[in-house]
């Protein structure tokens, strides 16, 4: 189970940390992403990090604003979200999927959190 947290109401040029905390066992053994779906548009991977934490990818709407980490002791995931933009409005997911030790996968990701509302404002 993913519960994603953080989200909020945030001004132009604003700053918010998402968490997702996974219950269960063998976090370390599921890669983790990041997806953002705005009103009226599909579903997007914002990013993903290897299981272990070496790799990571980004949209490129997003790349030197957004990072991702991890910390497997507490089995959460992080998604820091720095000078954000109306445009990255959105309700954001987090997703898990099972994946060999540096794989960063960009789809097919088999387990979803409930999602929470980030909304920036102009």
């Amino acid at each position: 189970q993913l519960q994603a947290s953080g989200g909020g109401l945030v001004r132009t040029g604003g700053s918010l940390r998402l968490s997702c905390a996974a219950s269960g066992r063998a976090f370390n053994t599921y890669a983790m992403g990041w997806f953002r779906q705005a009103l009226g548009k599909e579903r997007e991977l914002v990013a993903a990090i290897s299981r272990g934490g070496g790799n990571t990818k980004y949209a490129d709407s997003v790349k030197g604003r957004f990072t991702i980490s991890r910390d497997n002791a507490k089995n959460t995931v992080y998604l820091q979200m720095n000078l954000l933009k109306p445009e990255d409005t959105a309700v954001y997911y987090c997703a898990a999927e099972k994946a060999i030790l540096s794989h960063v996968p960009v789809t097919g990701y088999d387990y979803w959190g409930q999602g929470t509302l980030v909304t920036v404002s102009s």
